[in-house]
C-alpha cells in the first residue's frame, strides 16, 4: 500500500464508480468516498469494494473538496483527489508509488488529464495536456471558486510525467443535463466582480482564469464569444483532427455550452437591472 488517501466525491455514480474504486483500492492505503446523497446504489457499491464512505449534503464543489481535506479522518499525509469517472494509468501508479518511496521536494503535483468523450480521447483543441492539482500534502493544500475549482497549496509545486484518464461511462443526455447545471453556475460567477484569482504567468489554471476575467468578460460581447471560442478551438488548435466525435464535442463544449452560460448571464442582469 502507498501512503496516500484517494478522495472521490460522488453523486448516482453507480455507472462510473466501480473502475475508480478498483483502479485505486489496492494501491492505495485508503480510498474514501464522500458522497452527496447518492439516490442510486453508489454507496453500497463503494462499500463492497472496500472503500469508507463519508456523507455531506452537496452546496459547491469548492466546499465539498474542502471539508474533504479538513474533515475526513485521513491516516496519510499526501491525498490525491479523483472524480468518479476517473482513474489512474498504471504508468502514473507507479510514478506515485516511486515519488512518496522518496522524499518529495513539492507541496503538491500537477498530473496531466487525458479527457475521453463518448470513448474517443480527445487530444487537440487544446484539450491535451490539461494539468490539474490533484496530489497534495493535506495540511498545506484548499480548494477555490465553486466551480471549475482547483487544488492550491502553501508551498512549491512540480509535475508527473504520466496521465490520468477522464471517461465518463454516462450517457450524452448525462452531459448535457450536467451542462445545463454547470451553465447556471458559470453565468453566476460571470455576474459576480472580478475575484482576480487569475495569474497570467502562473498555472494552466491560473492562465485560464486571467483570460476569462481580463479579456473573455470584460472585452469580448456575449453571445459573439463563443463563436470566438469555438473557431480558435477547432481550427487554430486543430480540434478537427479529433475526427467526428470530436466536433460533436468542441461544438458543444466551445460553441453551445459557452452560448446558454452567455444567455444566462443576459438573464441575470436582466433580472438585477429590474429590481434596481
Amino acid at each position: 500500500m502507498n501512503p496516500v488517501t484517494v478522495v472521490i466525491l460522488t453523486f448516482n455514480e453507480s455507472v462510473n464508480i466501480r473502475q475508480a474504486i478498483g483502479n485505486t483500492v489496492s494501491w492505495a492505503q485508503a480510498v474514501f468516498v464522500l458522497d452527496s446523497g447518492s439516490q442510486d446504489d453508489t454507496v453500497e457499491i463503494a462499500k463492497s469494494m472496500g472503500a469508507q464512505v463519508f456523507h455531506r449534503a452537496f452546496d459547491n464543489y469548492a466546499a465539498q473538496r474542502n471539508h474533504a481535506i479538513k474533515e475526513l479522518p485521513f491516516a496519510t499525509e499526501w491525498m490525491l483527489f479523483l472524480d468518479a469517472d476517473e482513474y489512474l494509468t498504471e504508468a502514473l501508479k507507479a510514478e506515485i508509488s516511486d515519488l512518496l518511496a522518496g522524499q518529495p521536494e513539492h507541496q503538491g503535483y500537477y498530473l496531466k488529464r487525458r479527457f475521453y468523450f463518448m470513448g474517443k480521447w480527445i487530444r487537440y483543441g487544446g484539450y491535451y495536456p490539461t494539468w490539474l492539482l490533484r496530489l497534495f500534502r493535506r495540511d498545506a493544500a484548499y480548494c477555490e471558486r465553486e466551480i471549475n475549482e482547483h487544488i492550491r497549496v502553501k508551498g512549491t509545486t512540480g509535475k508527473l510525467l504520466n496521465d490520468f484518464a477522464d471517461n465518463n461511462q454516462k450517457d450524452f443526455t448525462d452531459w448535457l443535463n450536467k451542462h445545463n447545471k454547470y451553465a447556471t453556475f458559470e453565468a453566476e460567477q460571470l455576474a459576480l466582480p472580478s475575484q482576480n484569482l487569475g495569474k497570467l504567468t502562473g498555472s494552466q489554471a491560473e492562465r485560464k482564469q486571467w483570460i476569462r476575467e481580463r479579456i473573455w468578460s470584460t472585452l469580448l460581447p456575449p453571445l459573439i464569444r463563443p463563436f470566438f471560442y469555438f473557431i480558435y478551438r477547432y481550427f487554430i488548435r486543430l480540434g478537427f483532427l479529433d475526427g467526428k466525435t470530436g466536433f460533436i464535442f468542441h461544438f458543444m463544449h466551445a460553441l453551445a455550452y459557452q452560448f446558454i452560460i452567455d444567455v444566462k448571464y443576459i438573464e441575470i442582469k436582466l433580472k438585477n437591472k429590474q429590481k434596481q
